[in-house]
C-alpha cells in the first residue's frame, strides 16, 4: 500500500472528541506498519503455526480462564486456523480432540461450553464444526455419536413465537444463535419447515435503517391476546448495525432460501442499503483498508471475515461478482465461460475488469501489515497481542480476499439430478404436519445450496490477485460455514448418506 504521496489522517473538523482522538492515534500507528521500502511482507505461516501448536499442546495462557464456558470455540479457532494454513493434525491429536468434543455433548441435546455445563447454540456450532474437521464416521470418530434427534429437540425447545431462538434456556435472543443453529441443522440433515417457521421474517426485521443487522428485534403482540404476535405489526430492530450480526443474518438468509420461497409473506431484505453499509465499513487508506464492525468505530482484524466475508454472500443474492458462472468440474475444463455483469468471456480471453465492490487487495494488506505479530499469531491491530479468535478470523478474512467462491448454478443442478436419498441416515424428528415429498425436496435444495459453491476457474489458476504471491496463499474457506469446502462436504455427505 506504500504510495508516493503521504496519506492524510482523518481531520478533527474542529470538534475533537475521545472517539476522534483515538481514531487519529490508531491511524498513526497503522501507517507506521508500512515499511519505507514498500515491500509487501510475507504471511508468517511457520510463526502462526507454532503459535497455534503451542496453545493446542501446552494449553492456553492463564488469561483464557475467563473463557471456560467457551471451550468448543477455543478448539474450533485452533483447528480451523490449521485448516486455513493447510496443516493436518496427526491421528493422535485428532483423537484427543474428538474425545474432548464428545465430552461436551449435553445429555438433553446440543453441546455445552464444557463438561457439565448448559447446552448453547453457539457452542453447539463450534463443537459440530470442530468435529467436521477432525472427526470421521465409525467407532471413535465422533460423527456416529452425535445425537441428532436430541439436538433437534434442543433447537425446538429454544424456538420463540416470532420465529427467533434463545441461544440457551433462560437466555437471550440473538441472530448469531440462529446462524449457528442453521449451519448445524443443514450439515446434520435436521432442518425442517417446522424448525424455521417464521425465522426468515424475524431475520428480515433485524435489518436496521443503516442497512446492516442488529442482534434482534421487538415483536408486537396482540393486546387482546398476549399469546399472538401480530405478523404485520411494527417490529423495530434492537440496537445498531454490527458486522458479526450482519454476517450471521446474511448467511442465515441464504441457508433459508428454499423455505423463503415457500413463505406466503415473502419477506425480503434491502440489499441496496446492506451493500452500501458493508462497503462503508472498509477503512480508508490511513486505516490500511481494514474493516470496522460498526459506524464510527476502529478497524479490527476480525471484521476481515465478518464484513469482508459477507461480500461472497451478497454475490449469492445477485449483488456484484460473477453471475451464472460455470463452476470448475473434476474433469478437464473444455470451455471456460463466465458471465460478468452481462459481459460474456469466452475461453482464452482476458478481460481487465475490476468487478469487486470492496478492495480485496487493501484488505489483504491490512492483515499482512497490521494483523500479524512478529512472534506468530494474528491480532485486532497493533500494538495488541495475538489471540486464537483474531488468528482465525484474520486468516478466514485473508482467505476470502484471496479466493473468489460463488454459488454455481451448474453445480447445483448437477447435484440435484444425482440426488439419491436411499442411503440417507434420516432421523425421525417428529416434525408435525409435513408432507414427506415436500420435506425431501427442501432437504435436497438446502444441501445442494451448501455444496454448490465453486471457485472461479480463471482466478483459481492465477496468483496475481494474491498480495505477496503464491507463498501467501491460504486454503479456500466456505463462505457460509467458515470451514474448508472439503470439511463442509465431508460431514454433510455423511449425515445425508451420500
Amino acid at each position: 500500500m506504500a504510495t508516493e504521496r503521504e496519506p492524510k489522517l482523518t481531520p478533527f473538523d474542529n470538534y475533537p472528541s475521545q472517539t476522534s482522538i483515538v481514531q487519529h492515534e490508531t491511524e498513526e500507528v497503522l501507517l507506521k506498519q508500512i515499511p519505507d521500502d514498500g515491500q509487501v511482507p510475507s504471511l508468517n505461516k511457520t510463526g502462526h503455526m507454532q503459535f497455534l501448536v503451542k496453545q493446542l499442546v501446552q494449553g492456553f495462557p492463564a488469561r483464557y480462564s475467563s473463557q471456560d464456558a467457551s471451550q468448543p470455540w477455543l478448539l474450533f479457532w485452533l483447528l480451523q486456523s490449521f485448516s486455513c494454513l493447510g496443516v493436518v493434525l496427526d491421528p493422535g491429536n485428532k483423537q484427543k480432540a474428538i474425545d474432548k468434543i464428545m465430552a461436551w455433548q449435553h445429555p438433553a441435546g446440543g453441546f455445552a461450553g464444557g463438561p457439565g455445563q448448559a447446552a448453547h447454540l453457539l457452542t453447539t456450532y463450534a463443537s459440530v464444526c470442530a468435529l467436521a474437521i477432525v472427526g470421521r464416521a465409525g467407532p471413535g470418530g465422533g460423527w456416529d455419536d452425535i445425537d441428532r434427534k436430541k439436538i433437534y429437540d434442543f433447537f425446538m425447545s429454544l424456538k420463540q413465537k416470532d420465529g427467533s431462538f434463545l441461544v440457551a434456556h433462560h437466555s437471550e435472543v440473538d441472530v448469531r444463535g440462529i446462524y449457528c443453529l442453521l449451519v448445524v441443522a443443514t450439515l446434520l440433515d435436521i432442518l425442517t419447515p417446522e424448525l424455521v417457521a417464521g425465522t426468515p421474517e424475524f431475520i428480515a426485521s433485524c435489518q436496521t435503517y443503516e442497512g446492516g443487522f442488529s442482534c434482534a428485534s421487538y415483536p408486537e403482540y396482540d393486546p387482546s391476546n398476549p399469546e399472538r404476535i401480530i405478523d404485520s405489526g411494527s417490529r423495530p430492530s434492537l440496537g445498531e448495525a454490527h458486522g458479526g450480526y450482519t454476517f450471521c443474518a446474511l448467511a442465515s438468509w441464504i441457508m433459508l432460501q428454499p423455505y423463503i420461497n415457500l413463505s406466503p409473506s415473502k419477506p425480503s431484505l434491502n440489499l441496496k442499503s446492506l451493500t452500501r453499509w458493508l462497503v462503508n465499513m472498509q477503512g480508508t487508506e490511513t486505516e490500511l483498508g481494514g474493516f470496522k464492525g460498526r459506524t464510527n468505530k476502529l478497524v479490527d482484524g476480525c471484521y476481515s471475515w465478518w464484513c469482508g466475508g459477507s461480500f461472497a454472500l451478497l454475490e449469492a443474492l445477485g449483488v456484484g461478482g460473477l453471475e451464472n458462472a460455470k463452476a470448475p468440474s473434476d474433469e478437464v475444463i473444455e470451455e471456460e465461460e463466465e458471465i460478468l455483469r452481462g459481459l460474456k468471456v469466452e475461453s482464452g480471453d482476458w478481460v481487465d475488469v475490476d468487478d469487486e465492490i470492496f478492495n480485496s487487495k487493501a484488505l489483504q494488506e491490512y492483515i499482512l501489515f497490521a494483523g500479524q505479530t512478529p512472534s506468530g499469531g494474528l491480532r485486532d491491530k497493533p500494538p495488541k497481542n495475538p489471540d486464537a479468535y483474531h488468528t482465525l478470523y484474520c486468516l478466514s478474512g485473508l482467505s476470502s480476499a484471496q479466493h473468489h467462491l460463488f454459488p454455481s448454478k451448474a453445480k447445483n443442478e448437477k447435484f440435484i439430478k444425482s440426488w439419491d436419498s436411499s442411503n440417507a441416515r434420516s432421523v425421525d424428528l417428529g416434525a408435525n404436519g409435513e408432507d414427506e415429498e415436500v420435506a425431501t425436496a427442501l432437504r435436497r435444495s438446502s444441501l445442494a445450496s451448501l455444496l454448490s459453491w465453486g471457485e472461479d476457474p480463471v482466478r483459481a489458476g492465477s496468483f496475481s490477485h494474491i498480495v505477496g504471491g503464491k507463498e501467501n496463499r491460504l486454503n479456500a474457506t466456505h463462505p457460509i460455514t467458515n470451514l474448508t469446502i472439503t470439511h463442509t462436504e465431508g460431514i454433510s455427505k455423511w449425515a445425508y448418506g451420500l
